[in-house]
């Protein structure tokens, strides 16, 4: 199977941290900062204690970026609502394994059947055997290295080195699935995200709260990458 690891670290913006009453500006802001896409965490107050935003939010937006939008479903019901996040034009869509078992398989099947990327997410309680059952389905398992529902908070080191290395040996070390990390993705963790042969970081407050936020991408990214080089294939070093 060939390699299909972006050679370098991505960077998904997450607009949590934003200023939502000038969104479109701010997705446009992290597209010229060099972002390679951007994250959009949706929660229900339901599956996590906070609420965001929805659908219609994310198709009002969607034509202020050529960036893909990778969607984060923190939410109870993500079979009830994967038609309306495909339509708003989502290009990757990843909820959470916690959710009942009977939404997952048919969810997934929904995503990739449309032609777009379908995820996993595990929280830092869950280990990722939980998610053996759909291997067959998913083209991301992303890794929870905070609990869901806030942006802001402390990374969990002791996750990280736990879960993301072997999320990528579990998957395809050649890179046949994409590991993303979310929480607490900034320049302080970036090295040990990158040691974990991480492909797309999560951070929403270290960009949004930088002086400079195209320095914040590429330093973070530089970092990462610094680190992931080493997880890398021969072929690719």
């Amino acid at each position: 199977m060939p390699d299909r690891r972006p050679p370098r670290t991505l960077i998904a913006a997450s607009i949590l941290d934003s200023d939502l009453g000038a969104l479109a500006d701010e997705i446009r802001r992290a597209e010229a900062a060099g972002a390679d896409r951007i994250h959009l965490d949706v929660m229900d107050g339901h599956f996590v204690p906070n609420i965001t935003f929805g659908w219609k939010t994310i198709e009002s937006v969607r034509r202020a970026t050529e960036l893909p939008f990778d969607a984060h479903l923190m939410i109870s019901e993500p079979g009830r609502w994967t038609r309306e996040f495909l339509d708003a034009g989502c290009d990757s869509i990843t909820f959470h394994v916690e959710v009942d078992p009977a939404q997952v398989r048919p969810s997934l099947e929904a995503i990739r059947q449309a032609g777009r990327s379908a995820g996993l997410s595990v929280k830092p309680g869950t280990p990722l055997a939980a998610l053996d059952a759909y291997r067959d389905l998913l083209d991301i398992v992303l890794v929870m290295t905070v609990e869901p529902g806030f942006g802001g908070q402390a990374f969990m080191a002791d996750i990280a080195a736990a879960k993301l290395w072997p999320a990528r040996a579990w998957l395809d070390p050649a890179g046949a699935c994409e590991v993303q990390v979310d929480g607490g993705g900034r320049r302080e963790t970036a090295a040990a995200i990158g040691r974990g042969g991480t492909d797309v970081i999560v951070a929403g407050s270290a960009l949004y709260r930088a002086a400079d936020m195209a320095a914040e991408v590429e330093l973070i990214r530089a970092l990462a990458d610094a680190e992931r080089s080493a997880t890398l294939p021969a072929s690719r070093a």
